[in-house]
Parts: structure tokens; sequence; C-alpha cells
């Protein structure tokens, strides 16, 4: 499926540009295929550097605020600088890859609502710098998350939603400057707590798996958040049963309401 997004022409009679992405189906460590389409305008134009990159919108939590930021996180310059001609098309193919960590932005086939991570271009010509609109992509999980997915859902935990923090995860192998929270209600046998959240945080062997549990307030107590962290390798997951394993550590924490 192609994707297409046209960028501002650049200034009275400049090129025009369009990003086309071949296909918008990917997973972490992958690639996404595409080209930039420069149409010349009315006179020779010289570009001075092509580049695409990959998005992310992000949680930042700043004093007492909380508000939403642009991250660009991996970027790859195409090429050096060239001319287009007055009414050519000049083609620039590329094929971006994808981080490890690229958060997930579709389980089964359904969007998850708070993610937006896709393509920018960006054009330098005369010093100036033309940035185009976010070409949205689709990140499914790797087999060894759909695993661990498939496992809460198997469990009977309902997702509420994902987003997307700016920090890091204490004790894990992150490099991007954000990482990503997928939160779900759970079912009625984890009485005792509010919901969970999960965050993947891959390289290309494994990927450490953090659970945040969210513990209701007892009568004279507050709630409380546990955390446990696991780490499953990307081609030797499938010889667990996780939602047994899972299980474990949800029913020590969840299975009964704390009254004190």
């Amino acid at each position: 499926m192609a994707f297409k997004k046209l960028l501002a022409s650049l200034g009275a009679g400049g090129a025009s540009v369009e990003t086309v992405l071949t296909e918008v189906n990917v997973v972490p460590g992958g690639v996404v295929q595409g080209e930039v389409r420069i149409q010349g305008g009315s006179v020779n134009q010289e570009i001075q550097g092509l580049s695409v990159g990959l998005q992310a919108k992000v949680e930042v939590e700043g004093g007492d605020q909380e508000y939403k930021q642009d991250i660009e996180f991996t970027k790859v310059r195409l090429g050096g600088a060239f001319e287009v001609q007055a009414g050519a098309v000049h083609i620039v193919p590329f094929g971006l890859e994808i981080p490890w960590e690229t958060p997930v932005t579709m389980i089964d086939g359904q969007a998850l609502r708070g993610m937006h991570i896709g393509v920018t271009t960006e054009l330098a010509i005369a010093r100036a710098v033309d940035s185009g609109d976010l070409d949205p992509i689709n990140v499914h999980p790797l087999p060894a998350q759909k695993a661990i997915l498939d496992a809460f859902v198997q469990l009977g935990f309902r997702f509420k939603n994902a987003d997307l923090e700016r920090g890091h995860i204490r004790g894990t192998r992150q490099k991007l400057p954000f990482y990503q929270e997928v939160e779900f209600f759970p079912p009625a046998q984890y009485q005792g707590l509010s919901q969970v959240e999960l965050s993947f945080v891959a390289d290309e062997h494994a990927m450490d798996v953090v659970l945040e549990m969210d513990k209701k307030p007892g009568l004279f107590s507050e709630g409380s958040d546990t955390f446990r962290s696991f780490q499953v390798g990307l081609h030797d997951y499938q010889g667990t049963d996780w939602a047994a394993y899972l299980n474990q550590w949800l029913a020590e924490v969840g299975s009964k309401r704390s009254w004190f």
C-alpha cells in the first residue's frame, strides 16, 4: 500500500516534494521502504540536503506540567547536494531501518489509541529547511512481544490505552530517549489491582519486559506500584507458558485487596 504526503512548495516557483511509502506495515528491526519524489518548479534549484527519519509523539513531564513533544528518534541523510532541473522529477528511493525499541502501534490488526509514529521528510534548500507532515506507519509486535500480549488477553486483561513517556527505565537495555507503556484493565480475579502497565525494551537478541502493577488503596493504606521485570529471547520464547508465568506475579500482587 502506498502512502503519500506532499510538502509545501519551496517558495514561489520552487520545487515540491512528495514522499511515498511502499509498505506502511513494519516490525521492530525491519525496514520501511519508500521514495521521495521532488518535482522541479519553474527554475533550477540546488538541493543542499535531503533526509528521512522516524518521529514519535511523546509525553513529557516538566515541573507540574505534562505536555506532548514530537521527538525524531532516527534520521538518515539521502545522498549529498544535487540540482533539480526546472520541471523535472527527481526520485530518491530509501530504506529506513526501524529501531528494535520502536513502540508497537498495532495489536491484532487494531490500532493502539495514543500512538503517533511515522516517517518525516526534510529538504534543505537555500539555507532553509522544509519539513513534511508525518507519514504514519503501522508497527506490529515481534513474535516474542505478541506472545506476551496474547498471554495478557488469555488471562482476561482488557486493553486500556498506550502512551510514550520521555525518560529511561532503569536496569534495561534502553537507548531511545522514551519508552512505551501499554496499559491494561485487570480481570476480577486480580481484585487488588487497578491497572497493569507493560513495557518492552528490545534489541536484536532479546527484550526486557517490565510490568508496573498498580495496587488499589486499602481502607488505611494508599495505593502502591509494584515493578517486575524479566528477559525474553527473541528466538527462544516458544517453550514457556507465558500466561502461567505472568499469573504467578500478578496473582501474588493482585489476587487480594489489601485493606490495611
